[in-house]
């Protein structure tokens, strides 16, 4: 299907940065986008290089992998 994996990233961002007990601008500021940006990423509106699903994985402190896998635990 069509942008799943955008979707599922967006899914798993928004989920770390919750659990993380992080705003949304505050991550984004964090992790060196724009919170507009952000958003469109988390509602799964925006496609990504893998270099910024790394950063963002780093700055969650979670493996990019489970980013793209869905994993939160």
């Amino acid at each position: 299907m069509e942008g799943a994996l955008q979707r599922q990233l967006g899914r798993s961002l928004r989920a770390h940065r919750k659990a993380k007990g992080l705003s949304q601008e505050g991550f984004a500021e964090a992790a060196g986008v724009h919170r507009t940006f952000m958003g469109a990423l988390e509602r799964g509106e925006r496609n990504v290089t893998l270099q910024t699903v790394e950063r963002l994985a780093d700055r969650l402190g979670v493996d990019p992998l489970d980013l793209l896998a869905g994993s939160t635990a």
